[in-house]
């Protein structure tokens, strides 16, 4: 009895235990219905469709679901670079007009930089910039140079062996950005002015050229010259793209009609070289520009009444005598000569170009001159053009054609003379404050080296462009047998660097090897006839 009532009582339990089971499952599966299709999808219910046809409906919901996402997505980045653009140009605005400077509106607070705040750090960098004062260099290297341009070319110093001294630009960003530069300059020359109803109107046809360099932390400056309303009188604008928006610095009219240069030329003997040079003087200095004095410092007494002739014969057959002769005793001392003819100038404030005998100009270097100094602000140092020797670059013309036609700037026929600092445009009051020449220098060399370096170290502002109209004349270099070894090497190499291009040398170099190739090419041709 006792074992059938424990069996009855076991099964009791265990159809209770599976009854509760049951209960669990049901009321979970209760629980864990998934809601409707309008609040969640979930795997098909008995009512919807089953089996193949339920995936793919649910599949395709899925997919319009994402597409409705990505196009919000699309929509919120259409508005957000609408409403960058908007803020790039009141930005542009405020920094023609810094009063709205405030309301360019920006949420104030960190981490985010308000548009006050991005303008004040573009001001900085202007500020940083070597734009309105100079700033110390260490030397000669670490001094920024500038390239040159006009509307259809640019004059650079870094060429390399694939670029050239004056070319097209050809890469697109480059030309984009020249033509950003002219363009932004011309709008503010014609922006409207209060008062002036019969106002000029500015065009590409009155821009002459531009300087620009890029100080690679900082950003790139832009100094472009326009033609003026009166002969003689010139727009100049600066402008500076500090990595972003270009910014107008300020805007300059030049007139540069009364402003004379006073042309230093030390010289000692070479009576040809100096015929030549009166040659152009003629031509460029008395005939087209007519603002100009000469001044010549001669050492020594041999062939000086020649100079002096041409002096005179000069001064005769143009009616010109603006210039001076100063005669010198002893050796002859290339600082010594440009200090004394400096010093020598008893009028008013002048502006001096240093120059020497075997240098060709043309009128427009003049105005050039004119306009990249200001005294007590700023000093000129051009980069002349450098002729190979025509010997080797015209060998295989009938005859070397005339010197008018030898002056141009091409890979073939010479190079940016960036080493050279002999030829400078200054106002005297800044080289006599400067200190003048180390008079110490004797011979050529060094004493240029030497006042460039002090105008680097100073506040002044140091303009180093090549220029388009400053040739540097070939003529031999002699190598004396006194030179040490490594002088005599020294002055070989810069002998062979005068003399011709890479090309040119390498040509000459390989030039027993070719006549080799022609002569076996002509062979082959004479056989084959017969």
């Amino acid at each position: 009895m006792l074992r059938r009532g424990l069996l009855a009582w076991v099964s009791r339990v265990v159809v209770l235990l599976v009854f509760l089971c049951c209960a669990i499952s049901v009321l979970y599966m209760l629980a864990c219905t998934p809601k409707g299709d309008e609040e969640q999808l979930g795997l098909p219910r008995a009512s919807g469709p089953t089996g193949k046809e339920g995936f793919q409906a649910a599949l395709q919901e899925w997919e319009e679901q994402h597409r409705d996402y990505i196009g919000s997505l699309k929509r919120q980045i259409a508005q957000l670079k609408q409403e960058l653009q908007e803020r790039s140009e009141r930005l542009k605005a405020a920094q023609y007009h810094p009063s709205d400077a405030a309301g360019l509106g920006l949420e104030q607070g960190p981490p985010e930089k308000t548009q006050a705040d991005l303008l004040a750090f573009l001001r900085s960098q202007v500020d940083k910039a070597e734009v309105h004062a100079g700033v110390k260099v260490a030397t000669e290297y670490a001094a920024v140079p500038f390239d040159s341009f006009t509307l259809q070319k640019v004059y650079q110093l870094e060429t390399g062996l694939t670029r050239h001294p004056e070319e097209k630009p050809v890469r697109k960003d480059k030309r984009d950005e020249l033509v950003e530069a002219v363009e932004s300059a011309l709008e503010t020359l014609n922006s409207p002015v209060e008062g002036s109803p019969n106002q000029r109107q500015y065009s590409a046809s009155d821009f002459i050229e531009g300087i620009y360099r890029t100080e690679k932390d900082k950003g790139t400056l832009y100094e472009l010259t326009f033609k003026g309303e009166q002969k003689h009188e010139f727009r100049r604008l600066v402008l500076f793209r500090p990595f972003g928006p270009i910014m107008k610095v300020k805007q300059e009219k030049l007139n540069m009609g009364n402003t004379l240069i006073n042309i230093i030329v030390p010289l000692a003997k070479r009576v040809d070289k100096f015929r030549q040079f009166m040659q152009n003087f003629r031509e460029m200095c008395i005939q087209q520009d007519g603002r100009i004095h000469l001044t010549v410092v001669y050492f020594g007494k041999e062939e000086m009444n020649e100079v002096k002739g041409i002096l005179e014969n000069t001064s005769k057959a143009a009616s010109f005598r603006n210039f001076t002769f100063i005669p010198l005793n002893g050796e002859f001392s290339r600082g010594k000569g440009l200090d004394v003819g400096a010093r020598f100038w008893k009028g008013s404030n002048v502006l001096l170009f240093f120059c020497d005998v075997d240098i060709y100009f043309t009128a427009e270097f003049l105005n050039t001159c004119r306009l990249n100094t200001q005294p007590g602000k700023k000093v000129f140092y051009p980069v002349l053009f450098s002729q190979y020797n025509p010997g080797i670059i015209y060998g295989h013309h009938e005859a070397v054609p005339p010197l008018e036609q030898q002056l141009v700037i091409k890979k073939e026929t010479g190079f940016w003379r960036d080493f050279g600092f002999g030829m400078t445009c200054q106002y005297r009051s800044d080289f006599i404050n400067i200190g003048g020449f180390d008079l110490d220098i004797r011979g050529w060399g060094g004493e240029d080296v030497h006042l460039y370096r002090k105008y680097l170290h100073s506040n002044l502002i140091v303009v180093r462009t090549p220029v388009r109209g400053l040739f540097h004349l070939w003529h031999e270099k002699h190598c004396v047998d006194e030179l040490t070894p490594e002088q005599y090497k020294m002055c070989m190499q810069s002998k062979a660097m005068n003399e011709a291009s890479h090309g040119q040398l390498g040509m000459l170099v390989f030039r027993p090897e070719i006549e080799a190739h022609l002569r076996k090419q002509k062979q082959k041709t004479s056989s084959k006839k017969t």
